[in-house]
């Protein structure tokens, strides 16, 4: 009998052959705290790859808190927020959230991915419309797949064109325009002042997600609203807390007509088990120390001015970043992939980034900025990179003219 499945399957070959080339880089073991050292296959690396921007991920007064909620509560809910897994710890976090970020109400779900499958689904049917950047995460290309609503891309940070898409689109329509804060592998900003200028004059509502925003943008870390004093102007924001938050999850933020709808529409908060107690505690611990130490804010903005001059002086291209993610690109993907390898035999983990998640002329090395990187750690491992760059320019230029 035929297997179709394993038919199917067997096409894939590029992680094998990568794995062949000996320059597969991801799944990589980690058996030490997310730290700016980590140890892997027994030796130390410095960690450049990571999404704990304030590097709080082994802060002590988040363990402990993890730790007490563990002890109070158990190790999860054993069924979803809309049944019997809201806990006065999920209600707790959620008023903090919305606080925080300057909305009426907020609701927390078991990732971030959740977040934006359930709420763009649940909010945009089939006669309403997204307007998305092209650069978008794919959570919100899922949700939008999921909405059945009619979608169109407008070209990255291109308002010129994202007014051009709102001109196609009925006035009484419902029109509801999706971008990243900040963007997860260009590190760019998103261009909220114009787009709320654009939503005004359109009537559009704004959805902002501030995954890789929240805790890094805004005076006191509350976002890319914030960092745009436009808070008021936007309708939802949506964060993880995988991040800065060093935690698991996600919450959109909003009014509470939209929250109470989301609540009893969105299906991957209805139908999921509900975040964990111990997630909650940690990222209520997480709150408490960016409220109340905004070193590690201002360390990361040292770290990440550091980071880029060393870089820039060193020639390498970073695009148009604006935020700790700094994108050094190298345009190739077989070549961002032998850079990854290098870095890694020297004690440096970046995230190669390649086509499919960027266009394979766009394929770079992903460097990002914790508050808790040194300055000797940001300087060895630039060199490292501008090494490494220049090793695989130069083996390149030699096979070309042999």
């Amino acid at each position: 009998m035929a297997n179709f499945l394993n038919d199917k399957v067997s096409r894939y070959t590029i992680s094998r052959n990568l794995k062949d080339k000996g320059i597969y880089p991801y799944f990589r073991s980690i058996s030490s705290a997310q730290d700016t050292e980590v140890t892997i296959d027994g030796a130390n690396m410095l960690m450049f790859g990571s999404n704990s921007y304030l590097g709080l991920t082994n802060h002590p007064y988040i363990k402990e808190a993890m730790i007490t909620a563990v002890e109070k509560y158990g190790s999860g809910c054993a069924g979803s927020r809309f049944l019997n897994g809201t806990l006065d710890i999920h209600v707790e976090l959620e008023e903090r959230l919305a606080k925080f970020v300057g909305k009426e109400a907020a609701l927390v779900f078991s990732t971030g991915f959740q977040v934006n499958q359930g709420v763009i689904s649940a909010i945009a049917g089939r006669n309403d419309y997204l307007l998305l950047d092209e650069y978008n995460h794919a959570s919100i290309i899922d949700g939008s797949r999921l909405s059945f609503a009619k979608t169109l891309k407008y070209r990255h940070n291109d308002m010129a064109d994202l007014e051009e898409n709102l001109k196609k689109i009925p006035a009484d329509a419902l029109k509801i325009i999706v971008t990243d804060g900040v963007f997860s592998m260009e590190g760019d900003i998103a261009k909220l002042d114009e787009i709320v200028q654009l939503s005004e004059k359109y009537n559009a509502s704004i959805m902002i997600d501030d995954a890789h925003g929240l805790g890094v943008l805004g005076p006191k870390g509350e976002g890319t609203s914030e960092h745009f004093n436009v808070t008021d102007k936007v309708d939802l924001i949506m964060g993880t807390f995988s991040k800065s938050l060093a935690s698991l999850g996600g919450f959109i933020a909003g009014n509470n007509n939209v929250i109470e709808y989301i609540k009893h529409h969105a299906r991957s908060l209805m139908f999921s088990a509900s975040m964990t107690p111990s997630s909650a505690a940690a990222t209520i611990a997480a709150l408490d120390l960016i409220e109340s130490e905004p070193e590690h804010l201002q360390k990361l903005w040292d770290n990440t001015f550091y980071a880029k001059k060393l870089i820039q002086e060193a020639g390498l291209e970073i695009g148009d970043t604006e935020s700790p993610i700094i994108p050094i690109y190298i345009r190739d993907n077989e070549h961002t992939f032998l850079v990854s390898k290098i870095l890694h035999e020297n004690g440096v983990f970046v995230n190669p980034v390649v086509s499919p998640a960027v266009p394979f002329e766009d394929s770079l090395i992903r460097f990002s900025l914790m508050a808790t990187h040194t300055h000797e750690q940001i300087k060895i491992a630039v060199e490292k990179i501008v090494n490494a760059v220049s090793t695989v320019r130069n083996s390149m230029s030699s096979s070309i003219s042999n």
